[in-house]
């Protein structure tokens, strides 16, 4: 048997003393401290679960295959963030950020002495620049709604963006706290609709961070991200939720991949403006119900009596799933925290779960942008009038200067 194999219900590192703590909401890195999910040494590990999430599986079939060495170290010359993101104060608020870890980007130098220790770390967040080109919007070029300026959109429909990519990270107390259940009973229910694969949950209280085993975001910047926590920075931005038959093959049973590019649309506009624009595209597939449940759904919708209706959308994913949506919107104000972001000026959403779940947060939201009407494809019509229905949808926020208007002032009072 191998030497690397460990039954993980024993108190690794408590004896040995080379598991490293971790304080979280720290103000520095070094006194919080890092996160350790590597495998090449159980007794150094201080977290529950392993790197990069569900492509672990995919890494101990290359192992297991004899493709990759189990003991193989990640070189990280010239990996280094493309653009420099905080700190920013909400990092040593435990409170704000729960589900992502705030210094993954950094561990290559804020915990340099530590990998030349000997201590096998790993990113859970990558910063790099790139160009994406959406045929949307080179319409939006061509009807007049954009106008390329050679340095944010080119001629060619070229974007030029930042693009971060993050794994979720999650401070177990933190995640208890922020759902309002004991945490003893949230690590029981981890366990146990996990059929037992992470047995630290209920053997190792001391372990407080857990890498779930689930799909993380990828976040496009478009405009100068150093500018972001500043009061003065103007913010645009979607937050979408992973939809693959729209995003990427352009099915029409739903608005998401109208939605994004309408999006990104108003993040370019927001960046041409002097401000940041921000698309936060989560992998929550179905409404984090996945995309076998959604693909049941359709068909249970469609081949009712009556055919696909409103009044039982929500009835039909119910019957299916057990319940509507297990996105929970609760953690997604965390990459807000992040980025130091504590309004949002131009919110692309029509969503009241996202809406309070930025502003039970304390993020502002100033407008939210509606999609517009004739970008709604006819067969996501029954998807917009049940979301509205069931209250999902609200009437968009007025804009600012129509507040000032219905208070009896003018824009240059």
């Amino acid at each position: 048997m191998s030497s690397h194999i460990v039954l993980t219900s024993h108190p690794l590192g408590r004896t040995g003393g080379q598991a490293l703590p971790i304080r979280w909401g720290a103000p520095t890195a070094a006194e919080r401290g890092p996160v350790v999910a590597s495998l090449t040494n159980p007794a150094q590990r201080n977290a529950i679960g392993t790197h990069s999430g569900a492509y672990a599986l995919y890494r101990a079939l290359a192992v297991a295959s004899g493709r990759l060495d189990r003991d193989h170290r990640p070189d990280f010359t010239d990996t280094s963030p493309a653009e420099s993101i905080g700190p920013h104060p909400q990092w040593s608020d435990p409170d704000k950020i729960v589900s992502l870890d705030p210094w993954g980007h950094m561990v290559a130098t804020a915990f340099a002495a530590e990998i030349a220790a000997g201590i096998d770390l790993r990113p859970s967040i990558a910063v790099t620049k790139a160009r994406i080109n959406m045929p949307e919007l080179k319409d939006a070029v061509a009807a007049g709604r954009l106008v390329p300026d050679g340095t944010i959109l080119h001629d060619n429909g070229d974007v030029r963006v930042t693009k971060a990519a993050i794994d979720p990270v999650w401070h177990l107390p933190g995640i208890a706290k922020r759902f309002n259940v004991a945490e003893g009973q949230l690590r029981r229910v981890l366990f146990e609709q996990t059929a037992g694969m992470f047995p630290e949950l209920v053997t190792r209280s001391d372990l407080q961070v857990f890498l779930p085993p689930i799909g993380g975001m990828t976040l496009y910047f478009f405009g100068d991200v150093g500018a972001l926590g500043r009061e003065e920075t103007k913010v645009a931005c979607r937050v979408h939720d992973e939809c693959n038959g729209s995003d990427v093959f352009g099915s029409d049973i739903c608005t998401c991949r109208p939605y994004l590019a309408h999006g990104v649309e108003v993040c370019i506009e927001m960046a041409q403006q002097g401000g940041v624009g921000l698309v936060v595209y989560n992998r929550k597939e179905g409404r984090a119900l996945g995309e076998v449940t959604k693909f049941l759904v359709y068909n249970a919708r469609k081949r009712q009596a009556g055919g696909d209706r409103a009044a039982t959308y929500f009835e039909r994913t119910e019957c299916v799933a057990g319940v509507q949506d297990m996105r929970f919107q609760e953690m997604m104000p965390d990459v807000f925290h992040w980025l130091g972001i504590s309004r949002i000026d131009r919110w692309a959403s029509m969503s009241n779960l996202k809406h309070d779940a930025l502003t039970a947060q304390g993020i502002a939201v100033v407008e939210q942008v509606p999609i517009p009407d004739e970008l709604i494809p006819a067969d996501a019509r029954v998807e917009m009038d049940a979301k509205k229905a069931a209250g999902y949808y609200a009437p968009p926020a007025p804009r600012a200067e129509e507040l000032d208007v219905a208070k009896g002032r003018t824009l240059d009072e």
